[in-house]
């Protein structure tokens, strides 16, 4: 498992440009991308997810920047980062499925008449919550990132509250709000 020493180093070789550093990087943390990557499936709907943790932790290999934006400083932020990159990679994969289910354009035809697939509510479910995030983001960036932190991130109150450089209470204010207007949002 990679250690926090090791993955900070890391991410400073990367961000100086150093060859294979990337490599490094996702190798030391692969265990504990799994880790997370379980998590954000579980929280994404179960075992009807599109994708696997394998799967999830290599497209967010592929679709992690490269050195000249990254700004992850240390493990936490690295993670974080990773969790943005997976729950976008799960996203992609619903609207995907999404559309193909509603024809993606094609004229529907239908070959059987005993049997009709119901969309799948846990996707619409998902959809509605990254839109409803999009929204918050707009107003209020701030709730938008103490709730991406904790929900997708897996971050408790102290980490969130170190990782935006703001008091506890003011992370627990901010995400009871963040939480009555997704509510709100969502019904």
């Amino acid at each position: 498992m990679g250690s926090t020493e090791t993955i900070t180093r890391l991410l400073g070789e990367l961000r100086d440009g150093h060859a294979g550093a990337r490599d490094q990087v996702f190798q030391a943390a692969y265990p504990d991308l799994r880790r997370l990557a379980h998590a954000r499936l579980r929280e994404a709907g179960g075992p009807g997810n599109p994708v696997n943790p394998t799967t999830l932790v290599h497209e967010t290999y592929l679709r992690f920047p490269d050195a000249l934006t990254l700004r992850a400083a240390d493990r936490r932020a690295f993670f974080a980062y990773a969790s943005k990159i997976m729950r976008s990679v799960i996203l992609d994969e619903f609207r995907e499925r999404t559309a193909q289910r509603r024809g993606d354009g094609a004229v529907p035809l239908t070959l059987r008449t005993d049997h009709h697939a119901a969309p799948d509510r846990d996707e619409e479910i998902v959809l509605q919550v990254h839109e409803a995030l999009e929204v918050l983001g707009q107003a209020h960036p701030r709730l938008a990132e103490i709730a991406l932190l904790r929900y997708f991130g897996g971050y408790n109150t102290s980490e969130i509250a170190s990782a935006l450089e703001i008091g506890e209470r003011t992370v627990d204010r901010e995400w009871e709000k963040a939480r009555l207007i997704l509510l709100q949002a969502l019904d």
